[in-house]
C-alpha cells in the first residue's frame, strides 16, 4: 500500500470510548498510515494523548509499540477503577437484551448513581475529593503528551465561565489539559488551568460540550486533508425512544453529537462551493472526510453505561472497534487522501443550491 498521512478526530463518551482503543489498535497494524495530527474531547483526548505520547516516544515501529502501550496500560485501569463489584458484574455482557437492561439500571446501582449526582456535587467530598483520571494519566509508559515528536495533539475542554471551546495543544496540552477534557461537572470538579488567551485561571469542563470532537484545528494547511472521525455516538437512530432510558439515551446523543453536525454542515457548505467553481483551491480547504462507527452496537448501549467501564464492556467495545477499523480498511483504505468515504451530502439532504 502507498504510504499515506490523515489526522484523527475523536470523539468523547466515557467507557464507550474503549471503541476507539479498538479502532487506534487497529490502525497501528498498518505501516503505510502516517497519522499526523489527533483532535479529542474526553475520553477521545484520553486516546488521543495516549495515542500522541507513544508515537512521540520512539520512531518507526517502536513508537507504534509504544502507543499500543500507552492505551493498553490506560484502559485497563480505567477497567478497575470501579469498586461496585455488582455494577461491573452487571454489566460484564455486552450488549443487553433493552428491555432487560431496563430493568437491571433501575434496580442496580448505576440508578442511585445517577440520582445522586443530582443531590450532591463533587464539591462536597471537601479534602477527600480525588480526581482518579490524575493518577492515572501521569502513570503512563509514556506520559509526555507535549513531547515535540509524533504528532499534533489538540485536547478541547470547555471554559465554565464563558461557555466556549478552549483548544490545548504543545506544550499547552498536559495531564491537567486532558482532565478537563474529561471533565464531567457532575462527576468530577472543574479542572483549573492558567489560559494565556484571557490571561488568567479559568475552570474547564468536558470538551465534549462544545467540540466533540472540534475539527477546526486540523484544518491547518499544513497537515493532510484527510480527517477521519472515530464516533461513538451515534448521529442516526431510527426507532423513536419512548421509555424513560431511551429519551434519556437519545437526548445524549443529540446533545453530545451537536457541535459535531456543525462542523460537518459547515465543511459540507464549502465542498459545495468547491463543486460550483464558487472558491479556488488554495483559498479555503478542502478536507477529506472519513468516519470510523459501528452505530448497531452503540444503539444497543445506554448513556448510563458510559459511566460504568467494566472490564467486559471494555474489551468488547476494543474488539468491536477492531473491526469496524478493519472493515474502514478493506473498503476505504483507497479513497485516504484521493476522496472522500462518508457522503455529507446524504447526511444534509436538505440544503438548496448555492
Amino acid at each position: 500500500m502507498k504510504h499515506k498521512s490523515i489526522n484523527l478526530a475523536l470523539q468523547g463518551g466515557g467507557a464507550h470510548g474503549a471503541f476507539t482503543w479498538g479502532v487506534l489498535d487497529r490502525l497501528l497494524d498498518e505501516h503505510w498510515l502516517d497519522i499526523a495530527a489527533i483532535s479529542g474531547a474526553s475520553a477521545g483526548a484520553l486516546n488521543g494523548a495516549a495515542l500522541k505520547a507513544g508515537l512521540g516516544a520512539h520512531k518507526g515501529l517502536g513508537g507504534r509499540r509504544a502507543a499500543r502501550e500507552n492505551l493498553d496500560v490506560m484502559w485497563s485501569q480505567i477497567g478497575q477503577m470501579s469498586d461496585n463489584r455488582v455494577v461491573r458484574w452487571l454489566h460484564s455482557l455486552v450488549p443487553m437484551p433493552r428491555g432487560m437492561q431496563r430493568w437491571t439500571e433501575m434496580l442496580s446501582p448505576a440508578a442511585w448513581l445517577d440520582n445522586l449526582t443530582r443531590l450532591f456535587s463533587p464539591y462536597d467530598y471537601g479534602p477527600f475529593y480525588v480526581n482518579p483520571l490524575n493518577a492515572l494519566l501521569r502513570g503512563l509508559p509514556h506520559p509526555d503528551f507535549g513531547r515535540e515528536g509524533g504528532p499534533s495533539l489538540y485536547v478541547a475542554a470547555t471554559n465554565v465561565r464563558t461557555g466556549r471551546i478552549k483548544v490545548f495543544t504543545g506544550a499547552q496540552a498536559t495531564p491537567d489539559a486532558v482532565m478537563a477534557s474529561a471533565c464531567l461537572p457532575t462527576l468530577f470538579r472543574a479542572v483549573d488551568i492558567f489560559d494565556p488567551d484571557t490571561g488568567q485561571v479559568e475552570a474547564f469542563w468536558d470538551g465534549g460540550f462544545t467540540g466533540n470532537p472540534a475539527l477546526f484545528p486540523l484544518y491547518r494547511s499544513s497537515l493532510p486533508r484527510d480527517i477521519l472521525i472515530v464516533a461513538i455516538n451515534p448521529l442516526m437512530r431510527e426507532a423513536l425512544p419512548r421509555s424513560p432510558v431511551e429519551i434519556a439515551d437519545r437526548v445524549n446523543e443529540v446533545s453530545f453529537n451537536s457541535s459535531l453536525m456543525s462542523q460537518l454542515r459547515a465543511i459540507n457548505f464549502v465542498k459545495r462551493l468547491f463543486a460550483q467553481g464558487k472558491v479556488e483551491e488554495g483559498t479555503m480547504k478542502n478536507v477529506l472526510v472519513h468516519l470510523i462507527d459501528d452505530d448497531a452496537l452503540m444503539t444497543d448501549l445506554t448513556a448510563r453505561s458510559k459511566l460504568l467501564p467494566g472490564p467486559g464492556l471494555l474489551a468488547s467495545m476494543k474488539t468491536a472497534g477492531q473491526v469496524a477499523a478493519d472493515r474502514f480498511i478493506e473498503n476505504h483504505a483507497d479513497k485516504l487522501n484521493n476522496a472522500d468515504s462518508f457522503d455529507l451530502a446524504a447526511l444534509f439532504p436538505s440544503m438548496r443550491p448555492i
